[in-house]
């Protein structure tokens, strides 16, 4: 049976994201060091269509989201904004997301949005766009991903809520040896509290690998 799950680097002291995002610096101040031990692997280049970086253990642990269907995220993490699509001068009316032209998802892509807006494909990524809510988006992705597991892609809002509403199976957080002090953190906002069971604990120089499945 397929599962809900999430994924996500986070610093020592909580955050997924550090403060004053933007356009250029879409996970804050400092965020993109919660993801070094991942751009340098050969699964995170192989994704963005490179035979380079380095085939080591974390490696294997971003290759296993491969095994996922589809992807829900929010959409601070498609592209940031505010307001109907087009309507904030900082992103501009042609703004496309953070991810390109061929966007290293290769899977249906679902954003959590209150604004409408048409499907978007981008090399062999389809990003659809959900103003019903959460439940509706999992559904929707759960179609999509033919019967393999969905992935919660982030950021910590769309997580936050997924979580509490009890729709989240297993997940796992990679603890980056930073600290940002501010920003977005992972595990506020949440009325009830999930209880867990550790799954695994895989260590490496650069990073702690912490699987959990919910009760």
């Amino acid at each position: 049976m397929s599962k809900t799950i999430f994924d996500i680097s986070v610093s020592l002291d909580g955050y997924v994201a550090g403060p004053n995002q933007s356009r250029e610096e879409g996970l804050g101040e400092g965020g993109e060091e919660l993801h070094q031990w991942a751009f340098k692997t050969a699964a995170f280049h192989e994704m963005h269509g490179r035979s380079s970086g380095e085939p080591n253990r974390d490696s294997e642990i971003v290759a296993e989201l491969e095994s996922t269907g589809a992807e829900i995220m929010g959409r601070g993490k498609f592209g940031g904004g505010s307001g109907p699509w087009g309507s904030d001068p900082s992103f501009g009316d042609d703004w496309q997301g953070w991810w390109g032209e061929d966007p290293p998802f290769h899977k249906p892509v679902f954003v959590l949005t209150h604004h409408e807006r048409e499907p978007l494909t981008l090399g062999d990524t389809t990003f659809t766009f959900v103003t019903a809510g959460i439940e509706s988006a999992l559904e929707q992705a759960r179609e999509g991903a033919g019967g393999e597991d969905v992935l919660i892609g982030g950021g910590a809002k769309a997580i936050q809520q997924y979580l509490g509403a009890g729709l989240i199976d297993e997940f796992q957080v990679h603890v980056a040896p930073v600290m940002l002090g501010d920003g977005e953190r992972l595990f506020d906002n949440l009325e009830r509290l999930p209880d867990l069971e550790l799954l695994r604990v895989v260590e490496s120089p650069a990073v702690t690998h912490l699987k959990y499945r919910v009760k």
